[in-house]
């Protein structure tokens, strides 16, 4: 995972999370934090622990894409085929980031 550096702090990375949604509301750092009310926040803890917030929803994209390319598109409804085709835009937006980010 990159390294995400703030202005007058080293290395912050998504592991700070786990420590936050303990807290569940209040102050880290100068970063205010809300992370919502979790029915469960020690499941939301754990699944942290096997993937980051941006590789789950990366892996729902890459499944998405491939459900896409087997189903009957035709029959929607213009408003169904915006949806789409916007869905389509972004996670091309995101290869492209990805494939600038791995040039690195």
């Amino acid at each position: 995972m990159p390294s995400v550096k703030l202005p007058l702090s080293g290395d912050v990375s998504q592991q700070w999370a786990t420590m936050v949604q303990n807290m569940m509301h209040g102050q880290f750092g100068l970063l205010n934090v809300n992370v919502g009310d979790s029915a469960a926040p020690e499941v939301e803890k754990a699944v942290l622990d096997v993937a980051s917030y941006g590789r789950q929803l990366g892996r729902i994209g890459e499944a998405l894409e491939v459900l896409l390319k087997h189903v009957k598109l035709s029959d929607l409804s213009s408003e169904e085929t915006d949806a789409i085709e916007d869905l389509n835009a972004m996670l091309r937006e995101i290869a492209k980031v990805k494939k600038r980010q791995r040039a690195r």
